[in-house]
Parts: C-alpha cells; sequence; structure tokens
C-alpha cells in the first residue's frame, strides 16, 4: 500500500527517526511535521503536550497516512497511549525502541537516560527499561539546552561542545556503560556527547530501532510499499521555514526538499 507513512516531533529532531526509516524502507514515503514555532516541549505540561501532538496527527490523517509515528520522546510519553487507543492505524512511538536498545547494549545493565524535562519526569524510559530487565539500575539527566542548540542550527561548533560537556558533568560519580538519547533531537549531538562520556560509554539513539518497529507494524499488516519510483518526501514546519530547510539538507542530504508551511490552532 503506498499510502504515506506519518512522522511527528516537536521540531527538527524527529528528522533522526525518518532518515532511518527511509535508510531501512527506501520504497515508503513520508509526510513529516515539524512543530517547530512551539518546540521545545520538553518544559510544557503534559495536557499542552498531549494538545498539541494530537493536533499534528489529526493534520497527517488528513493526509491518508497508513502508520503514524510519534518520533518525539516527550510527546511519546504524553500522547502514546492516547493516540493508540483513538486512531485507527498503528501509532508507534520512540520510548520503547530506545529502551529496547539500551538493555540489548548493556552488559552491566547500568543505563543513563539523557532527556527533556517532560520525558525525565514522566519516568517513562525508566519503568520501560525495568520493564525489560527489572534488576536495570537507571541514572537520568535532563538537558534542557540542548535542543535549543539543535533548533536553531548552532549544534556544530565549539560553543554546543562546551555545553554538552558542561551539561553531561553532573553524571561525574554514577556508574553507566550505555547512555540513551532520550530526545530525537541529540543524536545530533551526538558525537560531542560520545567525546565528554569517553570510550567507556556506548551513546545509543532510538532512531534505528523505531526504524525496525515500523517495518515490522508494516509487514504485520500487509501495507509495505509497492512503487517502482523513489517516492517524494513531503515536510511541514510551524516555525522557520529557512532553518527547516538547512538542517533537512545537511542531516538527510535532500537537495531540493518539498517543505510547507503548518499552522496549528491556538484554541
Amino acid at each position: 500500500m503506498n499510502a504515506p507513512i506519518g512522522v511527528i516531533d516537536s521540531g527538527v529532531g524527529g528528522l533522526t527517526v525518518a532518515k532511518e526509516i527511509m535508510k531501512l524502507l527506501p520504497n515508503e514515503q513520508i509526510y513529516y511535521v515539524g512543530d517547530n514555532a512551539r518546540c521545545p516541549y520538553g518544559p510544557r505540561p503534559i495536557a499542552e503536550v498531549r494538545k498539541y501532538t494530537w493536533q499534528m496527527a489529526t493534520a497527517l490523517m488528513q493526509k491518508n497516512i497508513k502508520l503514524l509515528v510519534i518520533a518525539c520522546n516527550t510527546a511519546t510519553a504524553a500522547a502514546l497511549n492516547s493516540l493508540q487507543k483513538n486512531l485507527p492505524i498503528p501509532v508507534i512511538g520512540v520510548i520503547f525502541p530506545g529502551a529496547r536498545a539500551a538493555v540489548t547494549s548493556s552488559s552491566s545493565k547500568e543505563i543513563a537516560v539523557l532527556g527533556t524535562l517532560g520525558t525525565v519526569k514522566s519516568g517513562a524510559y525508566e519503568k520501560a527499561i525495568k520493564s525489560l530487565v527489572s534488576s536495570s539500575h537507571v541514572v537520568q539527566l535532563a538537558c534542557p539546552k540542548f535542543v535549543p542548540l539543535v533548533e536553531s542550527d548552532e549544534y556544530e561548533g565549539e560553543f554546543a561542545r562546551e555545553m554538552v560537556k558542561e551539561t553531561l558533568s553532573e553524571l561525574e560519580g554514577e556508574s553507566f556503560d550505555t547512555a540513551i538519547l532520550g530526545c530525537t533531537h541529540y543524536p545530533l549531538l551526538q558525537g560531542f556527547i560520545e567525546e565528554a562520556f569517553g570510550e567507556g560509554v556506548k551513546v545509543l539513539s532510538s532512531a534505528e530501532e523505531t526504524a525496525k518497529d515500523v517495518e515490522r507494524h508494516l509487514e504485520y499488516i500487509n501495507q509495505r510499499a509497492t512503487r517502482t519510483k523513489p517516492p517524494v518526501h513531503h515536510f511541514y514546519t510551524s516555525g522557520s521555514t529557512p532553518i527547516f530547510t538547512t538542517i533537512i539538507n545537511k542531516w538527510l542530504g535532500i537537495e531540493d526538499p518539498q517543505i510547507h508551511s503548518i499552522t496549528f490552532s491556538k484554541a
């Protein structure tokens, strides 16, 4: 079935998930919505995040998507259950795939979770990790400065390196061999995060595991794309189109992306 896959995020972070889906499933078309105008979601109340997530999902349902990926950890924690219960299509979040990847990778089962304030406060990662291995030790750190760095396209320079180093210094003295990037924006800072932690810590993103879940769901519902020509992906942003375009160019390597503006009701 050649209907598109919907991917939603608070901003550009979910492009890390879209990239892995494109790599694993090159025949699938993606409709992506980034709510850059209201990013970051991390500090917002859960009810507000749930409302915004529903607005994005509703916009994509009008595009006749066959599956929805909530490519935002904060939104997954706030709205996954609600969307799964009420939408007529499969809905996949990024938290459980990330937890699964961390547990599989960690030999000590001592895991650090780097996330937004909202994701850390929800405890969703700790719950997911412990549902897989109850004896796991989980330490969490909110990194509220990371998302603005990525959204402003300032994630590659010395300023970003120093901010990452300063933020992660709060974990000195903690014991863990694996760190999960509990926000889909953070893989754009992964090099600096790995540098700050050193060789003894494996740093993982949920993006690759989430793409595998998408593949499994499409197989299960028998809706893999059958097109013979490469799909044209569409990207919608509620914020700055030039910054959005720049990051898509750099991160996805799409030279002339189909980018559209989208506006959400304040009601």
